[in-house]
């Protein structure tokens, strides 16, 4: 696909689900449900019970593949920018820990998840928090602006991720700290994963190799680049599950393709650090 066509795709994909509250992106037994299973999927990757208390309802559409608040080491007064905030979830998590002295900005290029995002943060009173339509690859933020960045199964999506990352390195100050939960791969999909425009917006076939993804992150100028938890998708999971059973059935992929393709599909945990003060 195109890019243009990609982010299309993309875009279209998520609109849906911000309409209809589905979710596809992460390790769990199914990939589309309703506010419980989404709770469920949050769970299983990194949320607490607390946490996911704390936020507007409506916010947590279980799209994430990890925790990346947990890991972000964030204080009272920071500025924290989230890539692909969706309905906002990670972003009121943020709002919780930088306080009223703090900000949060979340970013997200479909117009449905932003106006939902802006509908939780009034029906949560948030003022520490705004959201902004935008790729991001091209991010609507000031250069050495932001203390941290996050962003949660989401940069797998962008067809040109080092332009993302070098983004990221503009707007973030001199010390700060990146931290991204994502899907990575082990090694190439088949083709007919690649081409699939189901598994692009459910962040499988957009994700590149796991070595390119960390090279990609240092070359746009981050250092101390370090994997902190990776994890494999469930494979007895997914071949059992009914959802899995359709795809496999539509694109006639042998059960053993699919089991060595998800035995290569990781999700991981990434902190760097732009050099400074």
């Amino acid at each position: 696909m195109e890019k243009k066509n990609i982010k299309k795709v993309v875009r279209e994909g998520y609109a849906r689900i911000a309409t209809q509250k589905n979710s596809c992106c992460a390790p769990v037994d199914s990939c589309c449900g309703s506010p419980d299973l989404a709770e469920d999927i949050s769970k299983k990757i990194g949320y607490t019970e607390q946490e996911l208390k704390s936020v507007p309802e409506g916010s947590n559409l279980g799209l994430g593949c990890g925790n990346p608040i947990a890991l972000a080491s964030l204080k009272e007064g920071d500025t924290v920018l989230d890539l692909g905030a969706g309905a906002g979830f990670d972003c009121f998590l943020a709002a919780n820990k930088v306080g009223q002295k703090g900000k949060v900005i979340g970013v997200d290029m479909t117009p449905e998840m932003v106006e939902k995002a802006r509908e939780n943060m009034e029906k949560g009173g948030y003022d520490n928090v705004e959201f902004r339509l935008g790729e991001i690859e091209n991010l609507p933020v000031a250069d050495n602006s932001v203390d941290t960045i996050i962003s949660n199964c989401v940069i797998n999506l962008a067809p040109d991720k080092r332009k993302v990352f070098m983004e990221a390195f503009r707007v973030i100050k001199p010390g700060g700290r990146l931290m991204v939960s994502d899907i990575v791969l082990l090694k190439d999909l088949p083709e007919e994963i690649k081409n699939s425009i189901e598994a692009y917006v459910g962040c499988v076939s957009g994700a590149i190799l796991k070595d390119e993804y960390i090279k990609a992150i240092k070359e746009a100028g981050f250092q101390d680049v370090e994997v902190i938890d990776e994890t494999s998708f469930p494979v007895k999971s997914i071949t059992n599950d009914p959802t899995a059973n359709d795809f496999i059935e539509k694109f006639n992929i042998p059960v053993e393709k699919v089991e060595e393709m998800v035995n290569s599909v990781q999700s991981i945990k990434v902190s760097a650090v732009k050099p400074g003060h």
